[in-house]
Parts: C-alpha cells; structure tokens; sequence
C-alpha cells in the first residue's frame, strides 16, 4: 500500500450489507460511515492476551495499547481474508494450522469513526514479528492486569470497550 489514506473500504449498514464505498481518509473523521474491520485476540496458552501498542505514528490512539490484531477490510475482501492479512501483516502470524474463532460482532463509534467490529480468538504461542511500521512493541497480559488498568488512559477507547464485550461474553463481568 503506498498511500494508506487511498484505501478504499466498503460503507455498511449495521448488519453488515454494502451500501456504497469511501476512502479510509473519508471514513476517519466521519462517523456516520460504517465501516468493517477485524480484531484478533490473541492468548497464549497460559490464557494471557497479547496486545499490541500502536505506533506514535498512527492517526488513531497513537501510543495506545490495542487488541492484538486489528484493520481495515478492503473493498472486495472478505472478512475472514481480512482477518489472516491483518494476522500476518501486523504479527507474522499465519493461521494455516489453528483458525481463529469468531466471537462477535458489534459497532464500536466514537466522534472520529463507526467500525462494524468483527471479533475472533485465537491461541498462539508461536514466535511474534511485529511490523514496526505500525506497532511500537508487543506483550502478553494477565487478564486481571489489564482489568486493573481500565480507564487509566493506557489502553485505546476502542480496546477498552471490546474488552467489556469479551469479558461479558466469557463472564468475567
């Protein structure tokens, strides 16, 4: 990708239909254009969550820490192609022998952008190669740690409130 801005995504509605198309840079500052993307939890055997901390360079949640695995779907992809690009492109992680669970879906807005999250688990305890273009550094939480860091502004808006939802659905909370 040369100018990630260019990307085009597809603009849906809240069950997922495609309703029309827009550029990732018209999607970002526009919340009223939904758009889908992927999140990957990623555990290790020991059930500690991998996250990852977004480079200073983003446009969103710079420096934040974030859900293992996250991105855009490109227009014409699938959501399940989505999710083994973002795999290996963000963590050099190739899902050929485990495939991911898919968890849920739910819309995630905020002032800047509307997502259509699709959400998958996954268990790897396999060798991780971040992209350092869009990653600052990587590292396996306890699940209790990061409850206890809720709220503290370490982690991105978006993370904490996927991780409500996870926390419902495995009931933790």
């Amino acid at each position: 990708m040369n100018d990630v801005g260019n990307d085009l995504l597809e603009v849906v509605t809240p069950d997922g239909d495609i309703i029309g198309s827009a550029l990732r840079k018209d999607v970002h500052g526009n919340n009223k254009l939904l758009h889908r993307v992927v999140h990957v939890f990623v555990f290790n055997n020991r059930g500690e969550l991998l996250l990852q901390q977004r480079s200073l360079n983003k446009d969103v949640a710079p420096g934040k820490w974030d859900t293992s695995v996250g991105g855009h779907v490109d227009f014409g992809e699938s959501i399940e192609v989505a999710m083994q690009r973002e795999m290996e492109e963000e963590l050099g992680i190739a899902s050929d022998k485990n495939v991911p669970v898919f968890l849920y879906k739910y819309i995630h807005s905020n002032d800047y952008e509307s997502e259509l999250v699709y959400s998958y688990s996954f268990t790897h305890d396999g060798q991780i190669v971040f992209n350092k273009d869009e990653i600052e550094s990587v590292k396996y939480y306890p699940i209790r740690e990061i409850e206890e860091k809720l709220g503290t502004g370490l982690f991105s808006d978006n993370f904490e409130h996927e991780f409500h939802n996870y926390l419902r659905l495995v009931g933790f909370s």
